[in-house]
C-alpha cells in the first residue's frame, strides 16, 4: 500500500529519539489481514505471566494500541503478538517487516490469569482469541489441568494456531462457521453440545469477539459453571488513570487495565460493552480514510517518479 511513507515515518521517529529499541525478529503473514510478530522485549519478558497483555506505538506521534500476549521465550527475549490489521494503526504495523523496529512496547500489564490444579479447564478461542487463549491453556497444562480448546473461525483457511494449541491441549475441537473443518457452526455450538452431554467442566474461559463472550455466558449461566472472559475494550495508558477501558462488572465500575482483563463472565454487562467499543467507529474511520488518501498520493508520486 505505501510502505514507503510509513518507512519514513518510523524513521523520522527513531532519528529523534532513538533507534531499535524493540526489533522485529521475525514477521509471518498468516490468515487474511493477520500477522505474526516476533519482538525482541527481554525485560517484558522478564515478568510475563498468562493472561497479561502489552501497549505498544509504533512512532513517536502514533496511537496506543494494546495486545495479548500469545507467547514469549525466556532464552531468546521475546514476545510473540498476533495483530489483525482493522484501523490506520494495525495497518500501519502490517507494512513493517523483520529488522524494523518499534518505538514502545509496554508492560505486561493486567492481572494474570488465575490457574488452579483440580480443574477441568475448556478454554474457548473464536478467531483471533485464539492467540490469547495459548498462553492461559499452557499455563493449566503445566500444572496438570485436564485442558480442552475450543478454536474456531469463519472457515479452514482462516483457523490460526492449530499445531500450537495441540501440542498444549489435551483434547482440540474445532468448528467453523462454513463447515470446511470441524463442526460447522460457532464454537458455542461445540460447548452447548458439551453441556447438553454432561461432560465434566469445571472451568470455562472465553476470548474473541464480545458477541461471542456473551454467547459462551448466556450457555453457562443456566447451569452455575464458572466462566471467565477476556475483555480488550479501549484502552489508553494502561494504569487505570484515564478511564478508558472501563467496564461494569457486577452493577461495579472495573477498569480492564488493572483490574481484569479476566473477569467474571456471568456479571460483565456486555451491552454497556459494546456500545463503548462503537464509541469512537467515526473517528477511527476518518483517521483510516485520511491514512489511504495520504498512501494514495504517495503511490502516484512513486509511480510519477519511474
Amino acid at each position: 500500500m505505501c510502505g514507503t511513507l510509513v518507512g519514513i515515518i518510523l524513521r523520522n521517529s527513531f532519528n529523534d529519539h532513538g533507534a531499535d529499541v524493540y526489533p522485529i525478529v521475525e514477521k509471518n503473514d498468516l490468515a487474511a489481514k493477520v500477522y505474526r510478530y516476533v519482538i525482541k522485549a527481554p525485560q517484558i519478558v522478564k515478568k510475563a505471566r498468562a493472561g497479561q497483555f502489552v501497549i505498544l506505538r509504533l512512532h513517536e506521534e502514533g496511537e496506543r494500541i494494546p495486545i495479548t500476549l500469545a507467547d514469549w521465550d525466556a532464552v531468546q527475549g521475546t514476545i510473540t503478538l498476533y495483530v489483525q490489521a482493522v484501523g490506520k494503526t494495525t495497518t500501519m504495523m502490517s507494512m513493517m517487516k523483520a529488522g524494523d523496529s518499534l518505538m514502545d512496547v509496554v508492560g505486561p500489564f493486567g492481572v494474570p490469569s488465575h490457574v488452579e490444579p483440580g480443574k477441568t479447564f475448556v478454554a474457548i478461542g473464536g478467531g483471533f482469541g485464539i492467540a490469547a487463549i495459548h498462553p492461559i491453556v499452557r499455563a493449566h497444562k503445566l500444572i496438570g489441568n485436564k485442558t480442552i480448546s475450543i478454536i474456531g473461525s469463519r472457515s479452514k483457511d482462516l483457523l490460526l494456531m492449530e499445531d500450537e494449541m495441540r501440542a498444549i491441549s489435551d483434547e482440540v475441537r474445532i468448528a467453523t462457521d462454513d463447515g470446511s473443518y470441524g463442526t460447522k457452526g460457532f464454537v458455542t455450538t461445540i460447548l452447548k453440545s458439551m453441556l447438553e452431554q454432561r461432560e465434566p467442566v469445571d472451568v470455562v474461559l472465553a476470548i474473541g469477539p464480545v458477541v461471542m463472550m456473551k454467547a459462551v455466558a448466556d450457555l453457562t449461566r443456566p447451569l452455575g459453571v464458572q466462566t471467565l472472559v477476556s475483555l480488550n475494550p479501549i484502552m489508553m495508558d494502561g494504569t487505570g488513570m484515564c478511564g478508558a477501558c472501563r467496564v461494569v462488572v457486577g452493577n461495579k465500575m472495573k477498569f480492564a487495565c488493572v483490574d481484569g482483563p479476566e473477569f467474571d463472565a456471568h456479571a460483565v454487562d456486555f451491552e454497556l460493552l459494546m456500545a463503548r467499543q462503537k464509541m469512537y467507529s467515526p473517528q477511527e474511520k476518518i483517521s483510516f480514510d485520511i491514512f489511504e488518501k495520504i498512501c494514495e498520493a504517495q503511490e502516484h508520486r512513486e509511480t510519477a517518479a519511474w
